[in-house]
């Protein structure tokens, strides 16, 4: 049985990490995650809250850093972070309370508060109640704006808060005045759904095909503004409430040594493909090819950027690619921990498919970059015919076999051009880049992380037994990436070992761990036994693992921390479930951490003994 603390000591915490070579441990949780102070839980999590803060404040003695989830504004009936907008923030983000003290001028009223606490139908279940929280949060905002509105007009309201509001929209412009028109037109059209509105002209008010239409498209515009002034007002305000606890955050978070590390999806919203439409290529979309999990591939609908208009024909940035750059430099400016970039793969060497289609070859699916023969996508490519490995289908990882440098180059020119100029822009470096690359690479996208020196990830719980070179086994881990037991797709490590007890692939599993982490053993079979049929000790190994590899970074999700055995999210599935776990708000009572210390001293003698030897003196302090 794995021994437990309520507390590990984070002074030879730290030296244990910085003995191992670690240079950041990350808490992987989403902002929907955060508990909330008890008697204060309006149905979602915020890490602007009081007991977000206090979450920051717990973690700061182990972690250097908050790996979040994407943070953008999410659907009226989609709860899921990965469809959120790339400029807009989620409003249910904000800490109502804060909008009852009188640093906001008590701007929502105790009552609004307490009223929506006490009707929350998930009160301390750990769980987000997303279908309530997303109207009763829109409700207690326009009471916060209407008072807002009534003490500047009144003089009571503390004139550097409305300057602050004019600042921000004068400031953020590009991208507010369009996510605010579009609120307003989804009030006209009846929804946030803009494939569905009736009105063809406000399907397309900002993207008019000759001066004609944009003279139309103007006057329809203002007719908008002034009919919905107030509405767009309104989302303004959020965006700008959010904006200021979100930096207040960021200062407490700095202040206790954690740097907030964002996130950012490969899709677009439907806000943003609605605005910015002209940019995308025209009847295709963003998906993967079919492999194990689906034979048919995944067909996720995402809008895909126009090569054409990322950038010009001398290399400049094009109208998309300067988009890109005021998102990445927003993200960068927001977020000095720097930013998690979802599927890599999508802004590399992207898998794409015919609107109407399944995302296969036969049905014309292709890469993007790299389909010189296929009689659409050709254009584009940066392979050559003569580059490909004929004998391989087209959704083949090594079906490139070959580049020269200035392909390499071509291939990564968004990654340098538009991430990485972006990041130094904003005095962080490559460094602060973190690449989701799990699952099978490209030819390509190997090549340019290997060029631009870009942290990936390696994910243990997916490791192949059956290959001793797998990239993912412990003996395999480089120094140069993210290293970790789960991520929000996958089951909790104690639920994953308790899969493996008793079977083929859990002793295979078992044996590979022996060899790596047990090398100096005598007792190597009975080692492999208990691991086949104890899954405490198959789930503390595992997170030994992740400590014991050459990896100088290492995440955590919640979930393992705080041995939580639900899964968070549950790819290719929908419903409630998914999304909306949460840290219960007693957690510091009700949950027991990992025995960090007990894992760190067995990471440490999993090096060897002349490691060991040399640390003695630490490992006799671990326990």
């Amino acid at each position: 049985m794995v021994c437990l603390t309520t507390k590990n000591d984070t002074k030879l915490v730290s030296e244990a990490l910085k003995v191992l070579g670690k240079e950041n441990l990350a808490l992987i949780i989403h902002g929907s995650s955060f508990p909330s102070t008890i008697g204060e839980d309006t149905g979602f999590g915020t890490f602007n809250s009081e007991a977000g803060h206090e979450l920051i404040d717990y973690a700061s003695g182990i972690f250097n850093a908050i790996q979040l989830g994407p943070a953008g504004k999410t659907k009226c009936k989609d709860s899921s972070p990965y469809t959120g907008t790339i400029f807009s923030g989620n409003p249910l983000f904000i800490d109502l309370k804060q909008l009852t003290e009188k640093k906001w001028d008590c701007i929502l009223s105790d009552e609004t508060f307490n009223n929506i606490v006490i009707s929350n139908p998930k009160q301390n279940q750990g769980r987000t109640a997303y279908s309530y929280i997303i109207n009763a949060q829109n409700e207690a905002l326009k009471e916060a704006w209407g008072n807002f509105k009534k003490k500047e007009k009144g003089g009571i309201l503390g004139s550097h808060l409305m300057k602050e509001f004019e600042h921000f929209k004068k400031e953020n412009s590009f991208w507010l005045e369009n996510d605010s028109l579009y609120e307003a037109l989804s009030i006209e059209n009846g929804g946030d759904y803009w494939y569905s509105w009736k009105n063809d002209t406000d399907k397309r008010l900002l993207n008019p095909k000759n001066d004609e239409e944009k003279k139309i498209f103007a006057s329809r515009i203002e007719d908008i503004k002034k009919k919905y002034e107030d509405e767009i007002e309104f989302y303004k305000f959020c965006q700008f409430v959010l904006e200021k606890q979100n930096e207040e955050t960021k200062k407490f978070a700095l202040s206790k040594g954690i740097k907030m590390i964002a996130d950012r999806q490969v899709a677009f919203s439907d806000r943003d493909a609605w605005a910015y439409q002209s940019l995308f290529l025209d009847g295709w979309y963003l998906g993967c090819p079919p492999d194990y999990f689906s034979k048919d591939g995944q067909a996720w609908g995402f809008p895909v950027m126009d090569p054409e208009k990322m950038f010009n024909a001398d290399g400049t940035l094009g109208e998309g690619g300067i988009l890109m750059k005021h998102l990445y430099k927003k993200m960068f400016q927001e977020n000095p921990g720097g930013v998690r970039i979802d599927h890599i793969v999508g802004l590399i060497d992207p898998w794409v498919y015919k609107a109407g289609k399944k995302p296969m070859c036969e049905e014309g699916a292709g890469r993007l970059y790299s389909s010189p023969e296929h009689p659409e996508l050709s254009k584009y490519a940066i392979a050559r015919k003569e580059d490909l490995d004929w004998t391989l289908e087209a959704d083949k990882e090594k079906r490139v076999k070959s580049l020269s440098d200035e392909q390499i180059t071509l291939y990564g020119r968004l990654i340098e051009k538009i991430v990485i100029a972006a990041a130094k822009e904003c005095g962080l470096d490559k460094n602060a880049i973190v690449c989701e690359d799990l699952g099978t690479l490209t030819n390509p996208v190997d090549a340019v992380m290997k060029k631009y020196g870009l942290q990936g990830m390696r994910l243990t719980q997916f490791v192949v037994p059956e290959k001793p070179e797998h990239p993912y086994r412990c003996k395999n881990i480089t120094e140069n990436v993210w290293n970790m037991v789960g991520t929000h797709d996958n089951n909790p490590i104690a639920k994953w070992a308790e899969s493996m007890i008793n079977t083929h692939e859990g002793y295979l599993h078992a044996k590979n761990l022996v060899e790596d982490l047990f090398a100096e053993a005598d007792n190597k079979d009975d080692i492999i036994v208990r691991l086949t049929n104890d899954k405490e000790y198959l789930t503390f190994v595992k997170l030994t693992e992740i400590f014991a590899s050459k990896a100088k970074n290492v995440q955590i999700f919640f979930t393992d921390f705080f041995q939580i055995k639900e899964t968070y999210n549950t790819p290719g599935t929908s419903g409630d479930q998914n999304w909306s776990l949460r840290l219960p708000n007693n957690y510091q009572d009700a949950l027991e951490p990992i025995d960090l210390q007990a894992i760190l001293k067995a990471a440490i003698i999993a090096r060897g003994s002349e490691f060991a030897s040399k640390h003695k003196s630490l490992l006799e302090k671990l326990g």
